[in-house]
C-alpha cells in the first residue's frame, strides 16, 4: 500500500484539489485528467443556479465535486487556489481550518504581495506548505503550460513536482511577494491597455476617425495588428471584466503598498468594473452561448456601447 509519503514524492499519484471551477480550473482539471491524475474541485456557484454546467463538466472529466472547502482540502496531497482576487486570503482561511501537515498550497490568484503574505501566514500556521503563483499570461492559449512564477521558501521543492504533470513553473525567489509583484506590475500596463483600448476606440469610433486612429498606432507601433488585438481585448475584458476588476483593485493595492498613489490602476479598475456591468445587463449578447464575447470586429460591441449611451443621454 502506497504510504502518503510516498505519494506526495510522485506528482502524478496527487489527489489534486482546485478551488474554483471557473475558466482557470477546468482548464487545469481538463489537462490533468488527460494524465489520469485524481483531481477533485469545489466552488461557491456549486451551491447556486449556475452549477448545472459546473457540475456536467466535473462529470464529462471524471472529477470529483466536494462539498466544501474543508471538505476538499482534507482530502488532497495538492491544492490549487483559483478564484477572484478579493477571495484569495479568505479561501486560504476556509483551506487552512482543514488542511493536512505538509499538503502543498499553491495560490494561483493574482493578489497583492500582502494579501498572499497573509495567505500564507494561514496556511503554514496550519501545517500547510504555502508557495505564491504568479500566472504571467491568459491561460487559454497556454494551459496547463501556461508562464507561472513561484515564490516562497517551497518554491524550489514544488517547481520540479508541478513541471512533471505539464506545468511551465519557474522560481522567482525563496521570499514571499516578489512573483505576486512581477504579476501585479505587469498588470498595470497589461490590463490598463485593455481599458485604454476599449476608451480609445469606443470614443474614436463615436467621432468617426476609428480608421485614422488605428492607422496612427500601427505607425508608431508597427508590431501590432491594432484590428485584431482590439477584438481580443474587447473580447477578454466583455467576458472576464468582473474578475480583471478585481485583480486591478488588488494592483492598486500592491502600488499603495509601494508609497504610490494608484491614479492609472484605480481608472483601469473603474473602467473594468463598467464593462462587466454592462456585460450583465446583457448589453453584448447572452452570458454561456457560444456567441457571447466572440466578436471579431471589436465595432459591434462599441456600437453596442454608444446606443446605449445616446438612449440614456
Amino acid at each position: 500500500m502506497t504510504t502518503r509519503r510516498q505519494r506526495m514524492s510522485d506528482p502524478k499519484r496527487w489527489q489534486i484539489g482546485l478551488v474554483g471551477y471557473g475558466e482557470v480550473g477546468r482548464i487545469l482539471a481538463e489537462d490533468l485528467r488527460q494524465q489520469d491524475i485524481k483531481v477533485a474541485a469545489y466552488d461557491i456557484k456549486l451551491d447556486g443556479e449556475q452549477a448545472a454546467p459546473l457540475r456536467d463538466h466535473a462529470a464529462k472529466f471524471g472529477v470529483v465535486l466536494a462539498t466544501s472547502h474543508a471538505d476538499l482540502t482534507a482530502k488532497s496531497d495538492f491544492v490549487v487556489s483559483a478564484v477572484t482576487a478579493s477571495q484569495a486570503v479568505p479561501v486560504a482561511k476556509a483551506c487552512a481550518a482543514a488542511i493536512n501537515q505538509g499538503t502543498w498550497f499553491l495560490d494561483f490568484n493574482s493578489a497583492s504581495p500582502g494579501a498572499k503574505q497573509r495567505a500564507a501566514a494561514l496556511i503554514d500556521d496550519a501545517g500547510g506548505r504555502y508557495v505564491e503563483g504568479a500566472v504571467m499570461t491568459s491561460v487559454p492559449p497556454y494551459r496547463i503550460k501556461v508562464p507561472l512564477l513561484l515564490g516562497g521558501p517551497g518554491a524550489r521543492e514544488l517547481a520540479p513536482l508541478l513541471n512533471a504533470i505539464g506545468f511551465a513553473a519557474k522560481v522567482a525567489s525563496d521570499q514571499l511577494g516578489v512573483s505576486s509583484a512581477v504579476k501585479m506590475c505587469r498588470s498595470i500596463m497589461i490590463k490598463g491597455m485593455e481599458a485604454m483600448v476599449i476608451e480609445s476606440f469606443t470614443t474614436a469610433r463615436a467621432y468617426g476617425v476609428e480608421d485614422a486612429v488605428l492607422a496612427s498606432l500601427a505607425e508608431t507601433f508597427p508590431g501590432i495588428d491594432w484590428e485584431k488585438q482590439g477584438a481580443y481585448f474587447f473580447q477578454r475584458v466583455i467576458e472576464h471584466g468582473r474578475r480583471r476588476s478585481e485583480e486591478v483593485r488588488e494592483v492598486a493595492e500592491t502600488v499603495r503598498e509601494a508609497g504610490l498613489t494608484p491614479w492609472s490602476a484605480q481608472g483601469t479598475a473603474e473602467r473594468q468594473a463598467w464593462m462587466a456591468d454592462l456585460a450583465d445587463e446583457g448589453l453584448f449578447g447572452t452570458k454561456g452561448t457560444k456567441e457571447f464575447a466572440r466578436s471579431a470586429n471589436w465595432r459591434t460591441e462599441a456600437d453596442r456601447i454608444l446606443t446605449k449611451i445616446k438612449r440614456e443621454g
